[in-house]
């Protein structure tokens, strides 16, 4: 599994230039031919190709959400059963992730309440993909809503891309799996480990042709939005990046928390923010997160355990932006956020983000925002054009979460009692 995210990172950043490199080929040369007898035809070609490798991503959703449910909550469960210091950091971690959702959904609803997208943009975005404005069914209320987070039939609800009773039942499995035997739990873990890289390999081969892809649906969003769809993706691309920046610097309450000064924090930390602004990357952030720890007073127990653990699992800002990402798409395509499914989706990005720490940056992409579009009713055509303009939100992605890795060093140890 290292080896081969390894391998699917070092293509990462290929991958990212020549997907942006397509996006901005596609609506120039769209917007360019729009009005041209001949555009027509051209979308005609444009769309099912599109299409098709939109479809291909689809169809790795499902098994990739679930297998990295599995070993993620059976890996985690072990790590609780250990107890101590890591249990802690882990229901430490849990109760931020949630929050962060919660701010990501409220602050992105709020602010596209305040100040939409512009309406000519979202109009061809939305024509581009074919789609018309969507509406929710009628909520079912209460006691069906609950039930309904039970599948009676996973195997539907899996082929019907419910995600919510699908992640539940994935929740469950996987903590079931940690209950059998050594011998069986370390086969069926290892199963589910190899659809996980299988579906990796999938989505690198996908991945490898998006340019086509996004070139192809970025044609057809030049074509009916013009030029001005480059105003709705500036307007996302503005709001995703302030929801991250403002969790970032939420973070420094938690330094507060932990009794260290603002003044002292920022120095501390800002040699890692600057090593994570130019590198993308938090573990390349580690060693100057190793010496701010030091510089604050960090006791050895946190820097040699939760430290390597929040950098290898906790990412507080993907919960905020993943759920922003569906909240954004849902605004495009004019579906209304229903209370309850918002709650749901909540929960569900905390746990998602949870369990896909370590991917390719592309590939979390999709695996984490596609369940919660799905989840709000929102539809993922939107997503192929998003992930074209991904590198500047995820900036400061790795910012926040270097900055709240480092905050969580030294309030887990101000709670388990240790001294400096």
């Amino acid at each position: 599994m290292g080896q081969l995210l390894n391998v699917v990172r070092a293509a990462g950043s290929k991958t990212t230039v020549r997907i942006l490199i397509a996006l901005v080929a596609g609506l120039v040369v769209g917007a360019l031919l729009a009005g041209q007898p001949y555009i027509e035809r051209l979308i005609a070609i444009a769309d099912p190709i599109g299409g098709m490798w939109l479809d291909a991503l689809r169809m790795t959703i499902v098994p990739l959400v679930f297998s990295l449910l599995v070993v993620g909550v059976s890996s985690a469960a072990g790590t609780v059963a250990a107890g101590g210091t890591a249990a802690r950091a882990l229901a430490m971690f849990a109760v931020l992730l949630i929050a962060s959702a919660t701010f990501g959904a409220l602050v992105v609803g709020g602010v596209l309440s305040l100040w939409p997208a512009p309406s000519a943009a979202v109009a061809g975005l939305r024509e581009a993909a074919g789609h018309s404005t969507t509406k929710l069914p009628e909520f079912p209320g209460v006691a069906a809503w609950l039930r309904a987070f039970i599948p009676t039939n996973p195997l539907q609800a899996a082929v019907e891309t419910n995600m919510v009773p699908l992640v539940v039942f994935a929740l469950l499995f996987g903590l079931a799996v940690t209950r059998i035997r050594d011998e069986l739990r370390n086969v069926l873990v290892g199963v589910f480990q190899g659809v996980m890289d299988t579906m990796l390999v999938l989505v690198q081969w996908v991945l490898y042709v998006a340019p086509i892809g996004v070139f192809a649906l970025a044609l057809i969003v030049g074509a009916k939005a013009g030029v001005g769809a480059a105003g709705a993706l500036g307007h996302y691309i503005l709001i995703l990046s302030g929801v991250c920046i403002s969790v970032g610097l939420l973070c420094y309450l938690l330094a507060l928390l932990a009794g260290v000064s603002l003044g002292a924090f920022a120095r501390a930390v800002a040699p890692a923010q600057v090593v994570a602004f130019s590198t993308q990357s938090s573990i390349a952030s580690l060693p100057a997160m190793v010496a701010g720890a030091r510089q604050l007073g960090a006791s050895e127990t946190s820097i040699g355990m939760v430290l390597p653990l929040a950098v290898s699992l906790f990412r507080i800002t993907s919960p905020a932006a993943n759920i922003g990402v569906a909240v954004y798409s849902a605004h495009v395509y004019g579906v209304p956020l229903n209370p309850a499914l918002v709650i749901v989706a909540i929960g569900v990005a905390a746990v998602i983000s949870l369990a896909s720490v370590g991917l390719p940056g592309q590939i979390t992409f999709f695996t984490t925002t596609g369940p919660l579009c799905l989840v709000l009713g929102a539809p993922l055509e939107l997503l192929p054009i998003l992930l074209a303009v991904e590198t500047i939100p995820d900036i400061f992605r790795t910012v926040g979460n270097v900055t709240a890795d480092l905050a969580v060093t030294c309030l887990s140890g101000r709670t388990a009692g240790d001294e400096p």
